[in-house]
C-alpha cells in the first residue's frame, strides 16, 4: 500500500510537508511560499524554558503553527489529531492510508532510524509525510532527505510518542477539502503582516528584534557568569539551533527572502525585490555568526573576546531585521 505521493526535498521539514501536501492536492506551491503564507520566520530567547537543559533560542514559530496558518489563510480545510494510546493513533494512521490520504506527522528525531546517529538527538518539532505502509514498515516523504524513507513501525511509534519538551502525543494532520479558488496575495499580504508584527511588536523583551538584542547582552557575560564549559555548551546550543534544527537562523531568512521575491510577483510589487536582497545579506549576517561561533567552540578563539564580536554581531543583525521588517511593513501598507 503506497500513496503516489509527490516527494519534493526542501530545506525545512514543516514548509517542506506543507508544500508536499498542497502540492499533491492540487495546488503548486514551494516552500518559500508556504513558509511565507505560513509567517514561519520568527526569533526568541526563553532562557527560563530548558531544551536538553539549555535555554531555548528559536528562529521559528512553534511547531504545527506554519501548516495551520498557511492552509487557514489558504481556506483550507483540515483536520489534526493527538492520542493518548499508541494503538489508537497507529490504527487510525493505518485506516487513513488505506483510504488513500497523506498524513503529516510531528515525530521526535531521536527516534527515526532513517537519520544518521550524529543527528539524532532529543528534538520533538519534526515533520513528515507517512504515504503508505509495506508490512511492518512504514513509507515516508520527509522533505530534508533525497529520496523517500522507510520506518519499522516500532521506531515510528515511538518518534510520535517522545517524550520531552514540544512532546507530539501521536499528533497527525491531513487536508480533508480544498477550496474552488484561493485569494493568494490576501494569504501572501497575511503572512507578511504576521511576520512584521512577531519581529517588531512583541510586547514582551524575549522576541523579535528585542529578543535578539536580550540575547547579544546575555551572551556577552556568558564567560564571566558561566565559566567557560558551561559557556561553550550554551554558545554549541544555540549554533545547534541555527543550523541544525529547521535549517536555522541564515537558513530561514535565506528562505524567507526567496519567499519576497515570489511575493512580488503574486501582488505585483517591485519595492519587495529589493527587500528579498536585503533579507539575504542578514541571512549571510546570521551565517557569519554561526562560523565565527563555531570557532569559538572547537577552541580557535580567545573567549572573552569571540563573545564580545559574537554579541556586537547579533546587534547588528536585530538592527538590519528592525528596518527590513519596518521597511516591508510600509510596502504592503495600504
Amino acid at each position: 500500500m503506497k500513496i503516489d505521493f509527490p516527494h519534493r526535498q526542501f530545506a525545512h521539514c514543516e514548509s517542506g510537508v506543507t508544500a508536499n501536501l498542497l502540492n499533491y492536492h492540487g495546488l503548486p506551491c514551494s516552500e518559500a511560499l508556504a513558509f511565507g503564507i505560513g509567517g514561519g520566520l520568527f526569533f526568541a530567547y526563553v532562557p527560563f524554558i530548558k531544551l536538553n537543559f539549555l535555554p531555548l533560542t528559536t528562529f521559528r514559530t512553534a511547531p504545527g503553527s506554519i501548516f495551520k496558518k498557511a492552509t487557514k489563510r489558504l481556506g483550507i480545510e483540515v483536520k489534526r489529531e493527538t492520542f493518548r494510546s499508541p494503538e489508537v493513533a497507529e490504527k487510525e494512521l493505518d485506516l487513513l492510508l488505506e483510504a488513500g490520504r497523506p498524513v503529516g506527522a510531528q515525530t521526535g528525531v531521536f527516534w527515526l532510524p532513517f537519520f544518521p546517529p550524529a543527528y539524532r538527538f532529543h528534538f520533538n518539532g519534526h515533520n513528515l509525510v507517512v504515504i503508505g505502509k509495506e508490512g511492518n514498515d512504514y513509507l515516508i516523504s520527509d522533505p530534508i532527505f533525497e529520496e523517500t524513507v522507510r520506518c519499522p513501525a516500532t521506531d515510528l511509534r515511538k518518534a510520535r510518542f517522545a517524550k520531552g519538551a514540544l512532546a507530539p502525543k501521536g499528533k497527525i494532520y491531513y487536508i480533508e477539502k480544498m477550496p474552488d479558488q484561493f485569494n493568494l496575495p490576501q494569504a501572501v499580504e497575511a503572512g507578511i503582516r504576521e511576520v512584521c508584527r512577531g519581529m517588531l511588536k512583541t510586547p514582551v523583551p524575549l522576541a523579535g528584534v528585542r529578543g535578539i538584542r536580550l540575547l547579544a547582552r546575555q551572551l556577552a557575560k556568558w564567560p564571566a557568569k558561566l565559566g567557560e564549559k558551561k559557556t561553550i555548551l550554551y554558545l554549541g546550543h544555540v549554533i545547534r539551533m541555527q543550523e541544525e534544527i529547521g535549517t536555522g537562523g541564515g537558513g530561514f531568512r535565506f528562505i524567507y527572502a526567496a519567499f519576497l521575491q515570489e511575493a512580488a510577483g503574486v501582488l505585483e510589487n517591485d519595492k519587495l525585490v529589493d527587500l528579498s536582497k536585503r533579507c539575504t545579506e542578514v541571512g549571510d549576517l546570521w551565517r557569519e555568526f554561526a562560523l565565527i561561533a563555531s570557532r569559538v567552540c572547537k577552541g580557535r578563539a580567545a573567549v572573552q573576546d569571540s563573545f564580545d564580536d559574537l554579541a556586537e554581531l547579533l546587534r547588528q543583525c536585530a538592527a538590519r531585521e528592525e528596518v527590513l521588517f519596518n521597511d516591508l511593513r510600509a510596502a504592503i501598507a495600504r
